[in-house]
């Protein structure tokens, strides 16, 4: 966040689960196997009777689920193009399910975050592992790609592979008049790709049209009322839903909560304070490993890693591939492992490698982050579709004085990431679409008890957030977890697990306040 100044890709809520469920491993490819026979499911009429005028067709789908994968099926769902304009077309929505192991209760509807993360992806991945056993026994898991993710009427701004590369290497120093200039041009350009290459949808693909397709999802897995699992940017999809369907809640998991109350702007400098605080985390851990390749006290190894960032900023070095790396690059690999502190040691190896004059691994970490495969091809949209929804969802500072304004403070907020998060609105100045929502607090007016987890250590989505969220909704209860990383649910401990998979199963609402 420096020579690149922006969150092209910086933002911590475009790192979804699914990046980190394959920090390890890149994600396999979806290659459709059939192992079981087809099977179609009938909407129950009094389920499909929950439809909106206008909207019945939709609701009443009957929902093809083919065996795609060991164990999974997967389907395509149809929704409308446009809500306001049901009549005007049709989009498909692609989905995946972990049948239940046991006495089905219902389905769960799974969303990793984002926006632009694939439910898809997070299902098959880690979906056997990543839900407790439990749980997976009395309820179907489902992930779906939402509107304008990767199988699911996806964004799409880029023509090849290459030009996805070049554009990482880039560097704007937006700081100046002259590279401000450049980076809205650049920006305008990719704009353009992203109106002649995705057609209509890129208008619709606002959180406030998925949840009304999550509507539609509920409906067609046979479900009268929601039960939903939402991470990261996935809460503020939950919590949105909540707001305009409140008698369709079910039970309803919101696990690193954002706070829909909030500007684009304090997001970002909320994000940027709990990154900082993150890598103060991290580095005071490090200290005590043998392989450490920081010195001193905190203060120290953190000002030790902002010098490095400096120096690649500075003069971006090549990795072995022959890539450029830049500061913008090497902050965004930086910045994945902070999301789960079990992926600390490869952070430890990345920067020792890099303080020997190596950025291979910390380009290699980024990768993972930015969905791009180690034969060099682009796995999913995610950063394209985290741009297209977050310039509807959000009303963004474009104007320059505005912007420089942000810097400095982000600045302030976070000494090491501080700049590399500023400059967001470049992605939006020429953005065709005018925001759809202006930023307020979620009005939930349901009698089903929502849960909202956060965690004290969230680089992404800071604990405040959480608190926040479950004062709006009211009728909620929060569960703290103290850890650190990002979100608790499958990587923290039993506390977490016991509470969520009680409240699934057999409907006990966990005490507000609880703390794991």
């Amino acid at each position: 966040m420096k020579s690149a100044r922006r969150r092209r890709g910086l933002a911590a809520l475009c790192l979804t689960l699914v990046s980190l469920l394959v920090l390890s491993a890149c994600s396999l490819p979806f290659m459709p196997t059939p192992t079981a026979k087809p099977s179609t499911s009938t909407v129950d009429p009094s389920i499909a009777a929950s439809a909106p005028k206008g909207l019945e067709k939709y609701y009443s789908q009957g929902v093809e689920w083919k065996g795609c994968e060991s164990g999974f099926q997967c389907a395509t769902v149809k929704v409308p193009l446009d809500y306001g304009n049901p009549s005007g077309g049709d989009i498909e929505l692609s989905a995946i399910k972990l049948s239940s192991s046991g006495n089905k209760k219902g389905t769960i509807l799974v969303n990793p975050g984002g926006p632009g993360g694939s439910g898809v992806d997070f299902v098959r991945d880690g979906g056997k592992t990543h839900f407790t056993q439990k749980l997976r026994s009395n309820y179907d898991m489902v992930g779906f790609d939402p509107r304008g993710v990767k199988r699911s009427a996806p964004v799409t701004c880029m023509s090849s592979d290459a030009e996805r590369d070049a554009a990482r290497e880039k560097v704007f120093k937006e700081n100046t008049d002259e590279g401000l200039a450049a980076a809205l041009a650049f920006d305008k350009s990719v704009i353009q790709q992203c109106v002649q290459q995705t057609g209509p949808v890129l208008e619709h693909i606002d959180t406030v049209s998925a949840a009304k397709d999550l509507d539609v999802l509920r409906a067609v897995v046979n479900d009268a009322k929601l039960n939903y699992l939402g991470y990261s940017y996935g809460t503020f999809l939950g919590s949105t839903y909540a707001a305009l369907f409140p008698d369709n809640v079910g039970r309803l998991v919101l696990d690193g909560a954002v706070d829909p109350s909030l500007s684009n702007e304090d997001l970002t400098s909320g994000q940027a304070v709990a990154f900082e605080k993150a890598i103060r985390s991290y580095v005071s851990d490090c200290l005590n490993q043998k392989d450490c390749p920081l010195s001193g006290n905190v203060d120290n190894g953190v000002q030790e890693i902002r010098d490095l960032i400096q120096a690649v900023d500075d003069n971006p070095q090549t990795a072995k591939d022959g890539r450029l790396v830049t500061g913008n690059e090497f902050v965004n690999g930086l910045i994945l492992p902070l999301y789960d502190d079990q992926s600390w040691p490869a952070l430890t190896q990345a920067l020792a490698s890099a303080f020997s004059g190596d950025v291979s691994q910390m380009l290699r970490i980024a990768d993972l982050g930015a969905d791009r495969e180690q034969n060099g091809t682009y796995s999913s949209n995610s950063n394209f579709a985290f741009t297209a929804i977050n310039c509807l969802d959000y009303p963004m500072v474009t104007d320059t004085a505005g912007m420089r304004a942000e810097e400095a403070r982000l600045k302030q907020d976070s000494p090491t990431f501080g700049e590399f998060f500023a400059y967001g609105g470049v992605s939006c100045k020429d953005w065709p679409y005018k925001a759809t929502r202006t930023p307020a607090a979620v009005d939930y007016t349901g009698s089903a008890s929502i849960v909202v987890i956060g965690t004290t250590g969230d680089p992404a989505t800071p604990l405040a957030w959480a608190q926040s969220l479950r004062k709006q909704l009211g009728n909620a209860s929060l569960i703290t977890w103290e850890g650190e990383g990002h979100t608790a649910y499958g990587r923290s401990n039993s506390c977490v697990s016991n509470a969520v998979d009680d409240y699934f199963i057999d409907g006990k609402q966990p005490q507000d306040g609880l703390k794991c």
